[in-house]
């Protein structure tokens, strides 16, 4: 039996990304007669073979074009469709799918991830409307949590992003997410004479507006998947 195609079980038959820490207490914790030799001879395997064994998986999995793939996501490893293939996969995860995130939740939680480690009043003055509802939805579903307090007066504490975040958007780590000039909106075209000035882009998406309180409320689609 190989070492790769035991790992290929271990991550198909995984309910999350598995970091090689927790693929490697797999093959420690592995119990069976059917296969005892192999097992006690895979518990002495390091992480470096199981890095090697996942990169030999991808090569064959594309080699053979195959639908899925093994991709890290925040650091650990999961088997993952391949999007050509979205199309039929998506109606079986419609029911299953978390609720996609509202807008005034998506711009909140890009600022944090841009600016992190930030206070609630940074992301209130760059938003220009108060984020109490919106950081809760965002402390509820895991996306963000407390990392600390700024060491300044009052002490106000600061919000980063998490692992699950890193999960939610498919990234391996904050280095992949997308530079913040490509999130700039287009320039506006040239005004013709007499017409009045447009206002200069931001580097945010446009900003919901606040509701009759000036507190922004969240209210994620449920209709709606991610």
């Amino acid at each position: 039996m190989e070492l790769r195609s035991v790992i290929e079980a271990i991550l198909f038959s995984a309910q999350k990304a598995l970091t090689l820490k927790e693929i490697r207490a797999a093959f420690a914790e592995a119990q069976g007669e059917e296969a005892a030799e192999c097992v006690r001879a895979f518990r002495r395997v390091k992480e470096d073979q199981i890095e090697q064994a996942i990169a030999e998986l991808q090569a064959e999995f594309t080699a053979q074009n195959r639908s899925f793939t093994i991709q890290q996501v925040a650091g650990a490893w999961q088997v993952v469709t391949l999007p050509p293939f979205a199309p039929w996969v998506r109606p079986l995860m419609n029911e299953t799918r978390a609720a996609r995130l509202s807008q005034p939740a998506l711009e909140t939680l890009a600022i944090i991830a841009y600016r992190q480690p930030i206070t609630r009043a940074d992301i209130e003055g760059v938003r220009g409307v108060a984020v109490d509802g919106v950081m809760q939805t965002l402390l509820e579903r895991g996306l963000v949590t407390i990392t600390g307090r700024a060491e300044v007066p009052g002490r106000p504490m600061l919000f980063g992003t998490t692992r699950q975040f890193l999960e939610y958007f498919g990234l391996a780590d904050l280095s992949e997410l997308p530079n913040a000039t490509e999130l700039r909106r287009p320039q506006a075209p040239p005004e013709r004479a007499g017409a009045p000035a447009a206002s200069p882009p931001s580097d945010l998406a446009v900003e919901s507006a606040p509701n009759a309180s000036g507190n922004e409320a969240d209210e994620s689609d449920p209709s709606e998947t991610k």
